[in-house]
């Protein structure tokens, strides 16, 4: 199938140096709470790059779950494949892209384990539904049906009927403390706007450089 005629030229909106915040995390805030105003779907869907201690590099969308001067927080099981690269390397790659602002940021940085409070404490605002979901599945391994998902819950279902459930040990959230971001605005002929914010180093100030479409 040939693409080559898929065009479509970004004409929304430009991006300056001088409209930009100088702190990188109020920047994000800014461009987010603009995607939630857009009622563009899913504003906190982001694309997780990990790359294990081979070299395998593996990309799947995950969802934002809260984020502050700290980093940016989501949950996975820790059996995962995901969690696996990470335990191999820590390094990871936020990309959030909003194409009805015709936008994208990246966010490179290392991913920790939060504690498990902070863990529980999201978990126990889930939908039950959810936290059952959370014990049934041994995300990533190989399942020969969906009907052997379906029995792990109805299972679960019922050991926890008329009960509190109560965080699995294999699941919990990561923070990814950033050490660059990068927001790029599309612009008409390519020549896109892109701003990359980096650490300055021994400082706690960030240093931002436009870069090359």
């Amino acid at each position: 199938m040939d693409l080559a005629n898929f065009r479509e030229e970004y004409t929304l909106n430009g991006l300056r140096r001088e409209q930009l915040n100088v702190d990188p995390y109020q920047q994000f805030e800014l461009w987010f709470q603009q995607a939630c105003n857009a009622n563009l779907p899913e504003p906190n869907a982001m694309s997780l790059a990990t790359v294990s201690s081979a070299g395998e590099p593996i990309q799947r969308i995950v969802l934002l779950k809260y984020f502050d001067s700290q980093g940016f927080v989501f949950f996975t099981n820790y059996e995962s494949k995901k969690a696996r690269h990470i335990e191999e390397n820590s390094q990871v790659c936020l990309l959030f892209f909003w194409i009805g602002l015709q936008r994208q940021v990246q966010i490179r940085g290392n991913a920790v384990k939060i504690s498990q409070g902070e863990s529980l404490k999201y978990f126990i605002t889930r939908p039950r539904g959810s936290q059952i979901g959370a014990w049934c599945s041994q995300q990533s391994s190989i399942v020969t049906s969906r009907t052997i998902l379906e029995l792990k819950f109805e299972e679960i279902k019922q050991k926890f009927h008329n009960q509190e459930i109560p965080l699995p040990s294999s699941w919990g959230g990561y923070r990814v403390i950033p050490s660059s971001f990068e927001f790029w605005q599309g612009r008409e002929n390519r020549l896109h706007d892109r701003f990359l914010y980096s650490r300055v180093q021994g400082e706690s100030e960030w240093e931002i450089q436009r870069l090359a479409p």
